[in-house]
């Protein structure tokens, strides 16, 4: 049988549809619980400086608060989603927030620098659990144009919630002060999860809801245990060397030569496993045979690889460069916010009809907002609130086109069952996308500042950006003519 029989085998077993009346309600409960956990990603960047000062520490310790979130967090994703697809998704949901809200707090009352970096591993790795039971949930509730308006939502909570997290921070600690601010960052999250907690118990439904005639018994829960170690070992080959670039440590960049045997070994591991007709993480053969998988998820990673970084260099360049506070520096990038939130609900109902072409438009109007930003970027401090601005939000609106669409069209053909899985690993490739963009942007930056003014080192960082998502709109224009 050939891997595309499979993926056609593997969606017509799936039990019929039956809509859930509770399914846009549901929605809104694992967004706000997913915007959550996707905010604290960038809402620290601005608070970084407070930190160091209050906890008296090095820039080096105060770097791994930043990163060790996004390293525990990509390191849990596929795993996460597999749990939840095997143990039932409202559960992993409700041991996932509760360690974000139980490590949240531990953060924001952290006596010292050691304590804080702790605390943000294990708040990532709860994350990694949450995260993924977003796509699960709209594969198992949504089918149809339903289900790319639903990921329309998703995809405009992931662009809010990047963009934003710099504004929020940079508000909170202007009106806490440093020393409070930086904390309340984190203790916020404890009475909004708390609340999350009490509407995932009555509102998420367990993994049968939305199909006829399923028996929840014949769900196989044993979990790849084997697999997840080698997954975990391969993002972290490639995040940690990259996390530790960005702080400037070169030396683990010798790890990624673990990388290419780490990814052979677990793809190996996951066709036995499926081979002995044990549950695997992912099953690897299956998910290269569905249409536009492989190649929605190389145009994810690419995307996000060119996008995050653009946040964070803006942010150093517009504090250390041109000297703008933190709130000043966040409500400069807000535009992009903006634009984004308002295509993205429009994208995700438009994919349905117009397929990957949204994928290519939204990417084509980003790229220009980001040349124009890259032109604008050398433009007199004072006159980057005209000229910075408007780009940014030109950047927004096809930023908001692209995260969506592409979701519907990488998960349409996963069965249901291997939603959280699949959406996880699509979710990998963003986290690892946004670690070596992070790298890749800052490095750009710092190098040409050495030589040139810190306007000229913004504008090569962001044609830098500008160069890999050029890559990523080659990949989309492939998966097109490819008809997936």
């Amino acid at each position: 049988m050939t891997q595309r029989e499979q993926a056609d085998g593997a969606a017509t077993d799936e039990p019929a549809y039956e809509p859930d009346p509770r399914r846009w309600r549901v929605l809104a409960v694992s967004l706000v619980v997913g915007f959550m956990s996707l905010l604290d990603v960038t809402i620290v960047n601005v608070a970084v400086p407070s930190i160091r000062e209050s906890l008296e520490t090095s820039a080096a310790t105060i770097q791994w608060v930043v990163s060790g979130y996004a390293l525990a967090f990509g390191m849990t994703l596929v795993a996460g989603g597999r749990l939840g697809d095997a143990h039932g998704r409202r559960r992993m949901m409700t041991i996932g927030l509760i360690g974000f809200i139980v490590s949240s707090a531990a953060v924001g009352l952290a006596p010292n620098a050691a304590a804080i970096v702790m605390a943000r591993l294990a708040q990532g790795a709860s994350a990694g659990l949450l995260t993924p039971q977003n796509s699960g949930l709209i594969q198992q509730l949504f089918r149809g144009e339903e289900r790319g308006r639903a990921f329309g939502m998703f995809g405009f909570t992931v662009a809010v919630a990047s963009a934003t997290g710099p504004l929020i921070g940079g508000a909170l600690i202007g009106l806490l002060g440093e020393e409070n601010g930086w904390r309340s960052l984190f203790l916020i999250n404890v009475p909004i999860g708390l609340v999350a907690l009490v509407l995932i118990r009555r509102l998420v439904p367990d993994n049968d809801a939305g199909t006829a005639g399923t028996d929840a018994t014949e769900r196989d829960t044993r979990v790849d245990l084997p697999g997840a170690l080698l997954l975990g070992l391969t993002v972290l080959s490639v995040l940690y060397p990259l996390i530790s670039l960005e702080a400037g440590a070169g030396l683990p960049l010798l790890l990624l030569l673990a990388f290419p045997p780490l990814a052979w070994a677990f793809v190996r591991w996951e066709v036995r496993t499926v081979r002995l007709e044990r549950p695997p993480l992912l099953d690897v053969s299956l998910l290269r045979g569905l249409p536009g998988y492989a190649n929605g998820l190389l145009v994810g990673t690419l995307y996000f690889t060119g996008f995050t970084g653009i946040f964070l260099v803006l942010s150093v360049h517009l504090q250390d460069g041109e000297g703008f506070s933190p709130l000043q520096a966040a409500l400069l990038m807000t535009p992009f916010a903006v634009g984004a939130a308002t295509t993205s609900p429009l994208a995700g109902r438009l994919v349905g009809r117009i397929g990957r072409r949204i994928t290519l438009l939204a990417l084509s109007v980003m790229m220009t907002g980001t040349a124009l930003a890259a032109w604008l970027v050398t433009s007199p401090s004072d006159s980057l609130w005209w000229t910075l601005a408007p780009a940014m939000f030109l950047a927004g609106v096809g930023g908001g086109g692209v995260i969506s669409p592409n979701f519907t069209l990488t998960l349409a053909e996963v069965p249901p069952r291997m939603g959280g899985a699949a959406g996880g690993a699509l979710q990998t490739g963003q986290r690892i996308g946004s670690a070596l963009g992070a790298a890749l942007l800052m490095t750009v930056y710092q190098a040409v500042s050495s030589v040139a003014s810190a306007p000229v080192a913004a504008r090569s960082a962001l044609l830098a950006a500008l160069a890999v998502l050029a890559v990523a709109l080659a990949a989309a224009v492939r998966s097109w003519r490819l008809g997936d």
